[in-house]
């Protein structure tokens, strides 16, 4: 991507690369910019811009992520409900100043630097397999049978994957969208799921057993 000028919208969230994200338009600066980007590439920026720092402007170098506008509905008040697709991240470079009434900024491409899949495939497999035992003791504990979401086989894009899945606070989320080294996102959230593992599945078992409790003859195999 050369440097390009993007809409950008900030959000008290992150979008990772691949994730949906379904979002309520509302504020009339923000339904011109959905009204834009639909008469245009249907592009536009999500920057992570916390509650909290509501009164400060987007600082420049703030990675983001690219969102493609997938469905659109206007609702008769003039509000619209959308669902975009997480796309390329890009760098900030600087804003420009215009006649619109949300920011533009100008923004570069944000890539991750080169790591060699020989080091990536293990990470990336021992990450699906911790997010797959915490994903099966949830969906215990909640009774759900649904099946767990399917994983890119792409290793630089687990990481994304998983991150978009898991509770993680908002510092740690744009942590990740920054790092440009594959191998370091995949080694924390392997870390971080590692954490979680015994007491989740604790609780599941647990919930199985309670579960099961009185209901119906208990046959032992032997």
């Amino acid at each position: 991507m050369h440097p390009r000028l993007l809409p950008l919208f900030p959000l008290p969230l992150v979008l990772f690369p691949r994730a949906p994200l379904p979002l309520h338009i509302f504020e009339p600066r923000y339904r011109q910019l959905l009204a834009d980007c639909l008469s245009s590439d249907r592009q536009f920026g999500v920057i992570c811009h916390p509650e909290s720092q509501a009164e400060r402007g987007i600082e420049l170098g703030t990675v983001g992520c690219v969102a493609r506008i997938e469905t659109a509905e206007q609702l008769p008040d003039g509000r619209s409900n959308i669902l975009v697709s997480g796309g390329d991240r890009f760098r900030v470079l600087r804003l420009t100043p215009g006649a619109t009434p949300y920011h533009i900024g100008e923004v570069d491409a944000y890539d991750d630097h080169p790591e060699p899949t020989a080091m990536l495939d293990p990470l990336a497999d021992r990450l699906r397999d911790v997010f797959q035992r915490v994903g099966r003791s949830a969906r215990a504990i909640a009774d759900d049978a649904s099946p767990l979401p399917e994983l890119p086989e792409d290793p630089a894009a687990v990481s994304f994957s998983v991150a978009q899945y898991i509770d993680l606070d908002l510092e740690i989320k744009q942590e990740l969208l920054t790092s440009r080294s594959p191998a370091d996102r995949l080694r924390q959230l392997t870390e971080l799921l590692d954490d979680v593992v015994p007491r989740i599945e604790q609780r599941a078992a647990r919930h199985l057993r309670a579960r099961g409790n009185g209901q119906g003859p208990h046959v032992e195999a032997g």
